[in-house]
């Protein structure tokens, strides 16, 4: 900590009070997210109201102390660390949830937890999609921050297209508001979409106008399983072609399977044990449902080897359980975990899975993957043991491997993650030196003192382990 900081932290204690926590259990708290990348920032300001903030980030600009932005730090890429201290905004006090019932629009404060977001909505016969594994937890303003999206995206899209209006800070700490609360607005650049996904480079998200859209009156569950992964993804294609597009739609390997089966103890089809799966759930009018259920149905007699519908709330919970158990059961193929968020063009997703069966044979390492076929978003889990070399060093050569590949077949080494830390190495593979340079003019021209999350999309950190890829890459998975 510079002296510079010292007296800026000082000032700021002197200004809000307990509201600033430069303790060792508070900073060490917010040292980390679920990247588990740590570094320990000077202090931790919680606003109670939007002029806190603006009030941090002006002392930050004339101290050049970095500042970086929290919700409930459940973020895989590192992107809520600290990496250059300073000090850490947390924004969970400013939670609030207002649904407009009229207009179909949530007013929303950053800290507000989307699941809560989502019931509010739905006791009002409005629905909010958007769904990452971690909705009981993260906030909105992570969701902004990221571009989250979840198992509704192939069908309903992601955060970006439910953000009518957002409201919040400049680096230098002028309030701004891109956007109103209405349906239509077309008033000037659209810097609205500049700062999702742009993780807390260009500003701080206070609050948001959200979309919301009616209630689905109408929901069915199926569970098909197929004779291998290329079998499954051919199917799906087979699928989307007949333009039926479920609300969800989840794709699980084989080794996902298993891991799945041995948590629950359950065969998910008896005599098909490790079978790939495909779960899928239609929404919509009970009509539409009705009229779409056929077509599934005709769909998986003629493309899969054994499907199963849900005919209660219980049995479609039961089939769920596979989805959700999957991700933690993998621990039992190693310790450690490289997740990888990538997406693949539905043209590639047979290409996709045979690349994926040479790169389990090359690097001898597990390589469960699922995820939302219906958007192509999957999860590439590289998993190996930490304290064995060999297996270390196969993991760091795969996942270069992969980045490399998903590129190569035009697709995006992120979906829904982002980059923060843990995919910086990779972020040139997938922009060119003029799309670079342009991204780094804009954070330039709208953070001129690089205060605002430095260290982060752009600049690799070099961290003990991984020293080729210059980072600690992740391993957990919510």
């Amino acid at each position: 900590m510079s002296a510079l900081h010292t007296v800026a932290t000082r000032q700021l204690k002197r200004r809000l009070g307990a509201r600033v926590d430069v303790s060792a259990a508070g900073c060490w708290a917010a040292s980390f997210d679920s990247s588990k990348i740590s570094f320990l920032p000077v202090a931790v300001i919680t606003p109670r109201v939007e002029a806190d903030i603006g009030l941090v980030l002006v002392l930050a600009n004339k101290y050049r102390v970095p500042v970086t932005v929290r919700g409930r730090g459940t973020t895989l890429m590192g992107s809520a660390a600290p990496v250059r201290g300073g000090w850490v905004l947390d924004m969970l006090k400013l939670n609030r949830v207002v649904i407009d019932a009229d207009a179909g629009m949530a007013h929303v404060g950053a800290g507000a937890v989307t699941a809560d977001v989502q019931r509010a909505a739905a006791t009002q016969g409005w629905f909010y999609p958007p769904d990452p594994s971690s909705k009981e937890y993260c906030t909105i303003g992570g969701n902004i921050a990221c571009n989250a999206g979840g198992m509704h995206g192939g069908k309903y899209g992601v955060t970006r297209d439910f953000v009518i209006a957002l409201r919040g800070f400049l680096p230098t700490g002028e309030l701004v508001q891109w956007g109103t609360a209405t349906k239509k607005f077309a008033a000037g650049f659209n810097l609205r979409d500049l700062w999702i996904g742009s993780e807390g480079l260009l500003g701080v998200v206070t609050g948001a106008v959200l979309k919301l859209i009616p209630q689905p009156a109408a929901r069915w569950t199926l569970l098909t399983a197929f004779t291998d992964e290329v079998a499954a993804l051919k199917a799906a294609r087979v699928l989307f072609r007949a333009r039926v597009q479920p609300a969800i739609c989840e794709f699980l390997d084989r080794e996902s399977v298993l891991c799945a089966e041995r948590a629950t103890g359950q065969t998910v089809f008896p005599g098909q044990a490790g079978r790939p799966v495909i779960l899928l759930e239609l929404a919509g009018t009970v009509s539409e449902v009705k009229d779409l259920q056929r077509e599934v149905l005709a769909w998986a007699r003629t493309q899969a080897l054994a499907y199963r519908a849900a005919r209660n709330r219980a049995e479609v919970e039961a089939l769920w359980a596979v989805r959700r158990k999957c991700s933690g059961a993998m621990f039992e193929l190693g310790d450690a975990k490289l997740n990888e968020d990538i997406v693949i063009p539905m043209r590639n997703y047979e290409k996709f899975a045979k690349f994926l069966a040479r790169l389990k044979r090359d690097s001898q390492l597990p390589i469960p993957t699922f995820g939302h076929v219906a958007d192509g978003n999957l999860h590439v889990n590289i998993m190996y043991h930490r304290a064995n070399a060999l297996e270390t060093k196969a993991a760091e050569a795969a996942v270069q491997q992969l980045m490399k590949t998903v590129v190569a077949m035009g697709g995006a080494i992120s979906g829904e993650h982002g980059i923060g830390l843990a995919k910086t190495p990779f972020l040139r593979l997938q922009h060119n030196p003029a799309q670079v340079k342009a991204m780094l003019a804009v954070k330039k021209a709208l953070d001129p003192r690089g205060i605002c999350n430095p260290g982060k999309m752009f600049s690799v950190v070099r961290i003990w382990k991984f020293p080729k890829l210059a980072i600690q890459l992740p391993w957990d998975h919510k």
